[in-house]
């Protein structure tokens, strides 16, 4: 019974959330945004898995894959230079525009990341497990509001070959 836990989507679910969320609140309480401890030059594909959607119509409800219209990430991009230069491009295009990322860490683990618009009312964050090539990516809208919404990405991701 104790091992069917563990592979319960449910609680996968929770504990990747859960593991973001404490990654994100844990670099912001202890004033350390930026970590890069590795220079890296990395591509991955990536294919879609799962999608948590919470807005006015779901409240946290899973989407497979094979129910989404959204397309798997043919080239997602990290490089980092230390101390503090990290550009995250082919997630999507706020990400890829952003130059100025609040959160940056990048070690032989994971790289966690996070952007802010200036309205401080829309986010993007994610982290991927490089020894994994577990992907999560949250995108947060109208923080501020009532009807704040997010969106959770789960994608498994294998690295490319650079060309």
């Amino acid at each position: 019974m104790l091992g069917g836990i563990f592979f319960n989507s449910d609680f996968m679910i929770k504990y990747y959330v859960g593991i973001l969320i404490s990654l994100l609140f844990l670099n912001h309480s202890i004033a350390k945004d930026i970590n890069i401890q590795e220079n890296i030059d990395l591509s991955f594909k990536c294919e879609l898995e799962k999608k948590i959607i919470k807005n006015s119509e779901y409240n946290y409800q899973v989407f497979l894959a094979k129910e989404l219209d959204k397309k798997n990430l043919d080239k997602f991009e990290i490089k980092s230079q230390q101390p503090e230069t990290l550009y995250i491009n082919g997630l999507s295009s706020f990400l890829s525009k952003s130059f100025k990322l609040s959160v940056k860490v990048v070690n032989i683990d994971v790289v966690l990341f996070k952007a802010i618009d200036n309205n401080s009312s829309y986010s993007e964050s994610g982290i991927i497990n490089r020894k994994t090539g577990e992907l999560i990516h949250e995108i947060s809208k109208n923080i501020k509001s009532e009807n704040s919404e997010k969106y959770i990405t789960f994608y498994s991701c294998s690295e490319r070959e650079k060309v």
